[in-house]
C-alpha cells in the first residue's frame, strides 16, 4: 500500500514537509468555514458527511462542498476557485458549466429520460464507436464496474470456465471479482472488508508486465477471462513493455479465455483509447464514466461470435432455459447515450486530443525541468495528457514499484498547498491529468504552484 506521512522522501526534507503540511491544513479549514459548517450537518445523516465514502478518505484534509463550475474551474461554499486537474478521477474530462454535453442531456431531458425501450441514441453511439475502436457489437450498463461484472457472465458462459486474472495495481470499479489481493504468504485474499472469502478462490492476481506469472495463471486451464487496462492508471501510471499486452492477449486465447481491455481510465489518455494507437486486439472492451463526462454510464464492446453467444443465450430465455445473467431496467438508457454521444463527436475528437497532448507534454516537460532545476532524482510519468511525479530516477514497470510514488505524506501536503493557491490536484494513486477544457495558462499555473511547494520543502 502506499507509504504514510512519516516515511522519507528521496531529496525532500521530512520536517519542513510535515510542518507545511500541518499548517496549510489548519489554513485550508480557517478559511472555508462554510464548508465546514456544511460538513458537520452532513455528518448528522451521512457517514463522515458524504454521500460516498471516497469524498472523505481520498483527501488528508477535510472536503470543500462544491457549488458550481465554468471550463476547468470549479468554486467551493466558501466562493474560493480551483482550476481542476483530478477531473473527477477521470469521470469529468468535459469541465464544467454550459457544455455539449450539458445541452445534449438538456434535450433529451425535455422529451424522455427513460422508457425501457431502446433510442436511436444507442444505435448512434454504438455506430461512433465501432467505427473508432473497431469492436463491432455493444452494450450498456450504468458504470464500468456493471460493465465488468456483465464481462465475467459472459467469459464464464461461454468459456465453460471460472477463474479471472487481473493484475496487481489496477483498480476495476468495486466489485467483488476484482477486489483481491496476494496476502503475505503469496495466497489470494479479499482486498476489503465486507466481501465473501469465496472471492479469492475465482480470481488471480499477477504482477502487470510479467509474462511469466500470467503463463502460470493460465496454465491449470481454468480461467475464463484476463482482465487488464493497457495502462496502470489507479497506481500512478505504469506502461507496458514493448509487445506484453500483444503477448498477453495471444497466451489467453491459446489457453481458452478471453482477453478483456478495460479502457474506462485510459479512453480519456488517447483518441479512441490505447487500443487504437497501440493496435491492440480483444476480445471484450469496457468503456465507462469519462465517456459519459459524469453522467451514469459503462458500455462493452465484443466481436461477432461474442455477441452471437450473447444473442443465443438471450434467445435460451424464451424457451424457458437459463440465459446469461446480463442487463438492467435503466441500462442503455437515452439520458446516458446522448450525453455519451455528445462527448464522443463533440468534445473527443481526434484534433481535441492531438491539443490536450501537447498541453500534456507541456505538463510532463515541467515537472521534469523542476525536478532538474532542484537537482532532485525524479521525473514526469508521461502518456498523451496525463502526468504525474514519478518519485523514482526510473518509471516504474509494475505495482509494486510504484509504491514509492504513491507517498502519502509528499501527496498530502502538495495537494493541499496548492489548493490553498487554486489548484485542485489529483489524488495520491493518480497524476494531474489535463482536460478538455485546459489551456497553457493553467499548465503554466500549475507548474508554478508545484515550484512554490518544492521551495519550500527541500
Amino acid at each position: 500500500m502506499a507509504s504514510d506521512l512519516a516515511d522519507p522522501v528521496p531529496g525532500i526534507n521530512l520536517g519542513r514537509l510535515q510542518a507545511l503540511f500541518q499548517a496549510e491544513t489548519e489554513s485550508f479549514l480557517r478559511a472555508r468555514p462554510k464548508s465546514a459548517a456544511l460538513l458537520q450537518r452532513a455528518a448528522k445523516v451521512m457517514p463522515d458527511g458524504v454521500p460516498m465514502p471516497w469524498m472523505g478518505w481520498l483527501y488528508d484534509h477535510a472536503p470543500p462542498f462544491v457549488a458550481g463550475g465554468q471550463g476547468c474551474r470549479f468554486t467551493d461554499a466558501d466562493g474560493f476557485e480551483y482550476v481542476d486537474f483530478n477531473l473527477a478521477d477521470l469521470s469529468n474530462t468535459l469541465g464544467y458549466g454550459d457544455t455539449p454535453v450539458a445541452r445534449a442531456v438538456a434535450r433529451q431531458a425535455g422529451i424522455g429520460l427513460q422508457s425501457l425501450l431502446p433510442s436511436e441514441n444507442a444505435i448512434a453511439l454504438s455506430e461512433a464507436l465501432s467505427g473508432r475502436t473497431g469492436m463491432p457489437f455493444w452494450q450498456y450498463t450504468l458504470s464500468a464496474s456493471a460493465a465488468n461484472t456483465e464481462v465475467f457472465r459472459i467469459a464464464r458462459a461461454l468459456t465453460g470456465q471460472r477463474k479471472v486474472v487481473a493484475f496487481s495495481g489496477a483498480y476495476h470499479g468495486h466489485i467483488d471479482a476484482t477486489l483481491v489481493e496476494r496476502g503475505p504468504e503469496g495466497q489470494m485474499q479479499p482486498a476489503a472488508l465486507g466481501l465473501s472469502p469465496d472471492v479469492a478462490r475465482e480470481t488471480v492476481s499477477v504482477p502487470f508486465n510479467d509474462l511469466g506469472a500470467l503463463r502460470a495463471a493460465l496454465a491449470p486451464g481454468d480461467v475464463a477471462a484476463v482482465l487488464t487496462e493497457p495502462a496502470l492508471t489507479n497506481s500512478t501510471l505504469v506502461l507496458p513493455d514493448p509487445g506484453f499486452l500483444a503477448e498477453a492477449c495471444r497466451l489467453t486465447r491459446a489457453a481458452g479465455a478471453l482477453f478483456v481491455l478495460d479502457e474506462t481510465h485510459t479512453w480519456q489518455l488517447a483518441y479512441g483509447g490505447m487500443k487504437r494507437p497501440m493496435q491492440l486486439a480483444c476480445d471484450l472492451l469496457v468503456l465507462g464514466k469519462g465517456l459519459g463526462s459524469g453522467v451514469a454510464l459503462g458500455i462493452y464492446g465484443m466481436t461477432a461470435p461474442l455477441a452471437e453467444g450473447l444473442r443465443a443465450g438471450r434467445d435460451g430465455r424464451r424457451d424457458g432455459q437459463k440465459g446469461i445473467a446480463t442487463g438492467g431496467t435503466i441500462h442503455g438508457n437515452p439520458l446516458s447515450t446522448a450525453a455519451a454521444l455528445a462527448m464522443l463527436e463533440e468534445v473527443q475528437t481526434e484534433a481535441g486530443y492531438v491539443r490536450i497532448s501537447a498541453l500534456g507534454a507541456r505538463l510532463s516537460d515541467g515537472i521534469d525541468a523542476l525536478t532538474r532545476s532542484y537537482s532532485l532524482p525524479w521525473r514526469a510519468f508521461r502518456y498523451g495528457p496525463r502526468s504525474g511525479f514519478c518519485l523514482t530516477p526510473h518509471l516504474p514497470r509494475s505495482y509494486d514499484e510504484t509504491l514509492l510514488s504513491m507517498h502519502r505524506g509528499f501527496n498530502a501536503a502538495r495537494r493541499v498547498f496548492m489548493a490553498n493557491r487554486g489548484i485542485w490536484d489529483a489524488i495520491w494513486s493518480a497524476g494531474p491529468q489535463v482536460g478538455f477544457s485546459h489551456g497553457a495558462e493553467e499548465i503554466d499555473l500549475y507548474l508554478d504552484v508545484a515550484a512554490d511547494f518544492l521551495d519550500r520543502v527541500m
